[in-house]
């Protein structure tokens, strides 16, 4: 694990955030509720961390979206962030305590982040909760580990910071890349008989949520997030049995997805490793295990979803 910044960053940085308060916002403000900066906020998981935090008392939530317009509906502050967009950051950081960043799912996510981190500690942003993607410290997956390089700069940067890696996402099966992947019933992916680790982005909203809340006990923390595993086969036959309805899972061989990401013109250098990873799973190999259950179930006081109540959950999308 690479060293933090020295101390020095790490008291300048306080230091400015004291300034800000009582000099730049003014001492009425300095013992006002945080504010809360959520990136992402028209996102599946950055939307659902604004939802559950709008009406907490402790904070003041700003949802940050590249366009404001559509963030309208989720009730709070609105503030444009465009990542691409460096003007934007001052702006959107400015006054803000805490923040929930999602990294893309581009390699920008070097660039975008970079900025983004360089332009939160300047404004004096105190702590980042960090949601990046699967995968331990030594993992071999190139697009897990890039994740990790944002992790270590945010860490580099003096921040106090918590580090989310969710295992895969179930709303996955909802639709991806604007396409329904479960549309008749019929469930197609890349990663043949594979268990896959799998985590309701909901929970994973709360547990962040939770962190912006009250981050003192999860300074420094990094979690892994799971709390199912399944083959795509054995989650058409959960889809099935609560559901009423046959769902059946079709594995489609790895090189198909490389045909339909270069077709929409999506970035090849990151769409590459996952291929490398989906043809890893259908040849049988499995990257590396899953994340416990037992860390979710401790950071919610409760189980995580399991693809039963999922599929509960979630009917009206899922039935055809």
């Amino acid at each position: 694990m690479p060293q933090r910044q020295p101390a020095s960053l790490c008291v300048s940085v306080t230091e400015s955030t004291r300034l800000r308060r009582v000099m730049g916002v003014g001492v009425s403000e300095v013992a006002s509720k945080p504010r809360v900066l959520i990136t992402g906020a028209t996102g599946k998981v950055g939307g659902a961390v604004v939802r559950h935090l709008a009406n907490n008392p402790a904070v003041e939530v700003i949802a940050g979206a590249r366009t404001p317009e559509k963030a309208a509906h989720l009730g709070v502050a609105v503030r444009e962030l465009d990542f691409d967009q460096p003007s934007t950051l001052e702006s959107a950081l400015n006054g803000i305590d805490r923040v929930f960043m999602l990294t893309g799912y581009t390699v920008d996510m070097f660039r975008q982040s970079k900025s983004f981190v360089n332009a939160a500690r300047r404004a004096g942003v105190q702590h980042i909760v960090h949601l990046g993607a699967c995968g331990d410290d030594d993992t071999e997956v190139a697009h897990w580990g890039w994740q990790q390089f944002v992790e270590r700069y945010i860490e580099w940067a003096g921040f106090d910071f918590t580090h989310l890696r969710p295992d895969i996402f179930m709303q996955n099966v909802l639709g991806y890349g604007g396409a329904r992947a479960a549309g008749d019933g019929v469930i197609r992916h890349y990663v043949g008989d594979a268990a896959i680790s799998w985590v309701d982005t909901d929970d994973v909203a709360e547990v962040a949520a939770n962190i912006l809340v009250n981050p003192q006990p999860h300074l420094g923390k990094v979690y892994r997030l799971a709390s199912d595993v399944r083959t795509y086969h054995q989650v058409a036959q959960a889809l099935t049995d609560v559901l009423k309805q046959p769902f059946v899972y079709e594995a489609r061989p790895a090189e198909e997805f490389m045909e339909k990401v270069r077709a929409a013109g999506a970035d090849i250098a990151y769409m590459q490793s996952a291929y490398e990873n989906y043809a890893a799973y259908s040849a049988g190999k499995t990257p590396e295990p899953g994340a416990e259950f037992g860390v979710l179930s401790q950071l919610l006081g409760r189980p995580g979803a399991t693809w039963e109540a999922f599929a509960a959950a979630h009917a009206g999308e899922l039935k055809y």
